[in-house]
């Protein structure tokens, strides 16, 4: 599901809200989150999972192409863990 599919079905569901309100609240909720994560917070969403933010050391890696050493910089990525109700309903038989 992509973003505006998102506010699509939120807003069938919701009658009684503008499409442009439900578009507001999404993009407030995923901007919220991407600022604590810019910051290094975690944030949970209970039953769904946590996003955090994990830190990779430099290193030296490897250009696939040339064999050459290359230079890899210390850089931060995004990390998400799933919540136990999330991986249950994936795991129903």
């Amino acid at each position: 599901m992509i973003r505006s599919e998102l506010i699509q079905k939120l807003s069938d569901e919701n009658p009684h809200l503008y499409q442009r309100d439900v578009e507001k609240i999404v993009n407030t909720v995923f901007e919220e989150i991407i600022g604590a994560m810019a910051r290094g917070d975690r944030v949970e969403l209970r039953g769904f999972g946590a996003f955090s933010v994990k830190k990779r050391d430099a290193r030296v890696g490897r250009n696939p192409r040339t064999g050459e050493s290359v230079d890899v910089d210390e850089k931060h990525v995004p990390f998400f863990k799933t919540g136990k109700l999330l991986r249950d309903r994936l795991n129903e038989e």
